[in-house]
């Protein structure tokens, strides 16, 4: 079982492809009748054999994982910005729409002054 596999992930298609095709054909099928059922190139198909002998294969199997993982992390991350997009643009028209505080001293007596009386004039 590869590392991908064991962390739930499927391998990448691709890959399984290669793989597949280059167990065939060491197993003996004809590089004609692999690449007719693949529909892909013959010259394709001796570079992924070359690659699978060499164990080069699992090299770009890895580097294929990690592509995933980090395209993966920036979806995660494109969804977070998303999501503050959204948090602040309703935070500015809350902003927007509450009531402001008025200029002046604040008093707890509203209505017009008072005027003096003429007892107090004297």
């Amino acid at each position: 079982m590869s590392e991908t596999e064991a962390h739930g992930e499927e391998p990448h298609p691709q890959h399984r492809l290669q793989t597949a095709g280059c167990t065939d054909y060491l197993a003996g099928e004809p590089l004609h009748s692999l690449a007719k059922r693949h529909a892909l190139s013959r010259n394709l198909i001796r570079i992924w054999v070359r690659k699978y002998e060499a164990g080069a294969l699992d090299e770009d199997t890895a580097a294929a994982a990690l592509l995933q993982e980090y395209e993966a992390r920036m979806a995660a991350l494109e969804r977070l910005v998303g999501k503050q997009a959204l948090e602040l643009e309703f935070l500015k028209r809350a902003l927007k729409h509450a009531p402001r505080p008025r200029s002046g001293p604040a008093s707890t007596i509203t209505g017009p002054m008072v005027s003096p009386s003429q007892r107090d004039a004297d």
